[in-house]
């Protein structure tokens, strides 16, 4: 964790040099205003010189008011390089997803990407807060208490050799008890992120099938384990406060004792024994900051250490470092003997898959569940990268293409459309930001979605909920579609994009479609035969493998797999 703040620190080193500069200030200050009020009582008040009280009250009066403004200070630019901090992290940790691939985002988890971009980035944050406001005075309070201390008194300076380590061990002691509850409870904060995140996004689901107490009992689960573990937690400060308090005390009480009989001998004055019982107090007090900061370490290690994860990551999709363009931007695709599997699978998803897809074409991929047809399409965009061979865009690797290019060439339309927070037209600028009101009308009729938009409250203006929660299924899909027209790609990637669609608007969106895609290429991933009957050329997937190849007619004479498909959806007759 010290590397990362390190690092995230070093713009903001002149702050840092400030608030330390301030902080020595206002410590100096404070500790010596006890030898001031040492002198007070036994110049002043032992011998009625009231003088001498005004003078040394007006200087105690000036250092408390440098010690406020420094302390003030120190504090303003102490939060202020810890929210700058907690800002940096934020937006590292943003970027850094932004660059994973489907398989970053898989290994490490939607919720534990969320827990460490926030509640993560608080702790850090806060430790380093506290670091620059404590850490930093506690050492000089430290060191200066402890000289002052025997300034006043070298005998009863004694009783620092046994108080200071008795304090310092036992607040470290109960550190290191810390250390394994917070982590544990980082883990079930991940947990209880992901429990809330799955239930909110499948309420619909957990209500059609009555489930509301199992998830309720599920969450109560996840729930009761964070509170034993904060109850843990709590235990252990509970233990530690009063017999921290009590070691003071206890200090204090010695001090009292032997400085009252040193008092009687004559050996030392009572204002030394009230400005060496302040310095005591300073002392145990830096100990305590200085412990209390290791008892909050140890949460700020674990977080640290999930923030450096993520940082740590290097995405396996990643840019080239001589990226090529091509030539002529056509957007052929070409699939060369690609084969494909997940990290840590023991079997392949695509063996050996080869096509061609041409611009003006349409090429439709069919296959039962789980065949690996939404995972070959995903090898386009570079959403995953081939394990084996090679896809190819106008005759170049697409591992080899810049990745803004093959973004910008690709409009993707996926298997589970994604409308952001915000308005119809907003939705629809994600697609191109200088889009006209015009053009976004016309995308959205060869969509088929113009009539529910202008029947929408605003039309274009019309307020979309996070998700898209507030339109169907089949709206949601059409909204994902006229997005992608507003591109004008030269690829077109529909995955399984017209299953929520009637067949009737099934039918007029893709005869609206042929004249917007007729000089691109189009890959079309379907479940419906009817979708793709009249695409130029039909791959038929089987385990991975292209068991079949052609047109809709060919297919039905020659492949038994296709046919299968076809049977158990179309009449002989409506199939023919």
């Amino acid at each position: 964790m010290l590397r990362l703040v390190r690092n995230f620190l070093r713009p903001y080193t002149s702050a840092i040099v400030i608030v330390s500069v301030l902080q020595l200030v206002q410590t100096l200050a404070a500790l010596y205003l006890p030898t001031l009020n040492a002198r007070i009582i036994d110049q002043g008040v032992v011998t009625g010189d009231t003088d001498f009280i005004m003078r040394t009250g007006a200087i105690m009066l000036g250092i408390s008011l440098v010690q406020m403004v420094a302390n003030v200070i120190a504090i303003y630019f102490g939060a202020r390089t810890a929210m700058a901090l907690g800002r940096d992290l934020r937006e590292a940790l943003f970027g850094r997803i932004m660059d994973f691939s489907a398989q970053e985002m898989s290994a490490l988890g939607t919720p534990s990407l969320i827990t460490r971009s926030t509640n993560d980035v608080q702790q850090v944050q806060m430790f380093v807060f506290m670091s620059l406001t404590m850490i930093i005075t506690a050492p000089i309070m430290l060191v200066g208490g402890i000289i002052m201390a025997v300034q006043e008194d070298t005998g009863l300076s004694l009783l620092l050799v046994v108080v200071v380590p008795v304090l310092g061990g036992t607040m470290a002691l109960v550190a290191g008890r810390m250390v394994p509850y917070f982590r544990s409870m980082q883990k079930r904060i991940d947990s209880i992120n992901g429990i809330l995140r799955e239930q909110i996004t499948g309420i619909r689901v957990v209500r059609a099938f009555v489930k509301e107490g199992d998830e309720q009992a599920r969450f109560a689960v996840a729930n009761t384990a964070l509170r034993d573990v904060a109850i843990r937690v709590g235990w252990v400060l509970a233990f530690a406060i009063p017999l921290v308090m009590l070691i003071v005390n206890v200090a204090s009480v010695g001090v009292m004792w032997f400085g009252a009989q040193r008092v009687d001998s004559g050996a030392m004055e009572i204002g030394s024994i009230v400005a060496f019982l302040s310095y005591l107090m300073f002392i145990l007090f830096a100990v305590m900051m200085a412990t209390m900061m290791f008892m909050f370490a140890p949460r700020a290690v674990v977080s640290g250490e999930r923030i450096d994860e993520v940082l740590g990551s290097e995405p396996t999709v990643l840019a080239p470092l001589d990226p090529k363009r091509p030539a002529q931007v056509r957007g052929a695709v070409e699939f060369d003997t690609v084969d494909f599997h997940y990290p840590g699978a023991e079997a392949s998803v695509l063996h050996g898959v080869s096509f061609r897809a041409e611009p003006g074409r349409t090429t439709a991929i069919i296959g039962s569940t789980g065949s690996g047809k939404t995972t070959l399409l995903n090898l386009v965009p570079r959403l995953f990268d081939a394990s084996e061979g090679a896809v190819r865009i106008d005759g170049i690797d697409v591992r080899d293409i810049a990745p803004e290019i093959i973004t910008g060439e690709i409009g993707l339309i996926p298997q589970k459309p994604y409308l952001f927070s915000g308005t119809v037209a907003s939705n629809l600028r994600y697609g191109r930001e200088d889009a006209t009101d015009e053009e976004m009308w016309d995308a959205l009729r060869v969509a088929q979605a113009e009539n529910f938009v202008r029947s929408m409250d605003g039309g274009l203006e019309a307020e979309i909920a996070q998700g898209g929660t507030n339109v169907s299924g089949g709206q949601r899909q059409r909204l994902a579609i006229a997005r992608a027209l507003i591109r004008k790609p030269s690829i077109y990637l529909f995955d399984d994009s017209f299953s929520a669609l009637d067949y009737a608007t099934d039918a007029a969106l893709r005869s609206a479609l042929r004249p917007r895609t007729r000089d691109a290429s189009v890959i079309i991933v379907a479940q419906r035969v009817s979708t793709i009957r009249d695409a130029d050329q039909i791959l038929v997937l089987e385990h991975g493998r292209v068991v079949g190849r052609g047109t809709h007619e060919e297919l039905l004479a020659t492949n038994e797999t296709y046919q299968e498909i076809v049977s158990s959806q179309l009449t002989a007759a409506e199939a023919a």
